[in-house]
């Protein structure tokens, strides 16, 4: 008979925003989580003890379109909605909800792939990584926005992969309360080929020839070597490399070799070597 009386106990919650304002940033004042002072058997009171009861609730924020704080008082006949039709939340502390407010900024800033991908051997990444859409919308106070350049996505996490494939990720959450990200997913399109290796024979060029006539190198080309997609096995030829030796590594550094540097090669390439990696040479003034 006792279990089946109406007492009053409390329950923590968490909150839940909605209906937030549209030209308005904001920042709460208090933590998201509340205590609820429901009236309910000495069953739903037993129970409420082993487990948080509800266990989140959902707030409107419309009253923040003209003032700064929402009142629970206002909302008690929607929170009840959410409860069981035998409970009853009397009230909710604390009863008022207070928030910072700020200028709202809209600032659209590129989206910023975090990814760990683990392949099959011999496979790879075989060409620009698309992602849709490339840049997202991030809204709040200007002070904030003005040190977003970039906004991570969570690690798009694939393992033993040998194909192609299109997958979804989720936006990281903004570690501001006032700061929102929309949207929240982006389409990530990984394109999948089969690597294999290619030589191919380089020109080196000079750089940094200020004061010197004639610059002889030994030898004059170099061969690199690099894994490539088998779709664009054909495509990459000398064209897409440069190779080049740079004359303040003697005339500065007084080396006896010049090191040979890439200063172009495909990002969608793997370098494997340049053989020779350094070339001897001679100056004529």
């Amino acid at each position: 008979m006792a279990l089946n009386n109406k007492y009053v106990y409390t329950a923590k919650t968490v909150l839940i925003y909605k209906n937030f304002p549209q030209r308005r940033a904001f920042h709460p004042l208090q933590s998201d989580t509340v205590d609820l002072q429901v009236e309910g058997t000495g069953w739903q009171l037993l129970f409420a003890r082993l487990r948080i009861n509800p266990q989140f609730i959902s707030v409107s924020l419309n009253q923040l379109n003209t003032k700064e704080f929402v009142v629970f008082s206002d909302q008690l006949a929607n929170v009840n909605r959410q409860l069981e039709s035998s409970q009853k939340v009397i009230s909710v502390k604390p009863d008022t909800l207070y928030f910072d407010f700020t200028k709202r900024t809209v600032k659209k800033v590129p989206v910023r792939l975090i990814q760990k991908i683990d392949f099959v051997k011999q496979y790879g990444v075989a060409s620009e990584i698309r992602l849709n859409p490339k840049f997202v919308t991030v809204t709040g106070p200007i002070e904030e926005l003005d040190k977003i350049a970039a906004w991570p996505t969570d690690t798009l996490k694939l393992n033993k992969v040998q194909s192609g494939t299109t997958v979804r990720v989720n936006m990281q959450h903004s570690t501001h309360k006032n700061v929102n990200i929309l949207p929240s997913t982006v389409e990530v399109k990984v394109p999948v080929d089969e690597f294999t290796e290619k030589t191919l024979e380089i020109p080196l060029k000079i750089i940094n020839n200020r004061n010197y006539s004639s610059i002889k190198l030994y030898p004059k080309k170099v061969k690199v070597t690099f894994l490539v997609a088998l779709s664009y096995f054909q495509q990459v030829d000398e064209n897409f490399i440069t190779a080049t030796v740079d004359v303040d590594e003697w005339s500065v550094l007084h080396h006896n070799k010049f090191t040979v540097k890439l200063t172009e090669f495909p990002d969608y390439c793997k370098l494997v070597r340049i053989n020779p990696s350094k070339v001897d040479f001679v100056v004529e003034k």
